[in-house]
């Protein structure tokens, strides 16, 4: 497992080496979701935070990730981005698990 930290406050630990990118639209590294993308840029997030920048390839790929950062910071965006990329439309059954320690996170998620 690897640790990732960097002068932002932001820890990353994944069973893998780190893999960044630093635009939504970063097609070779990241490949979006067309609708994925069109609602990242809707909400008006134009550039990925620097937790999203490191957490979301990993989720992608299936990983076990742990994000550490501050309140504030993307944590929940990049789970929520890499959640939806992964995610098969076509199939009729739970597919995420989504644990939140707050009923507020909860609903900031749903």
């Amino acid at each position: 497992m690897s640790l990732f930290t960097d002068n932002n406050q932001v820890e990353v630990q994944t069973n893998e080496e780190e893999m960044t990118f630093n635009s939504w639209d970063d097609e070779e590294v990241i490949p979006l979701k067309t609708n994925l993308l069109r609602g990242i840029y809707a909400y008006g997030f134009e550039n990925p935070s620097p937790i999203q920048k490191k957490a979301i390839i990993p989720l992608i790929k299936r990983r076990d990730v742990i994000a550490q950062a501050q309140s504030g910071t993307g944590k929940t965006g990049a789970f929520v981005v890499g959640s939806l990329q992964i995610l098969d439309e076509k199939l009729d059954e739970a597919q995420i698990l989504v644990l939140a320690h707050t009923r507020e996170l909860a609903r900031q998620i749903f």
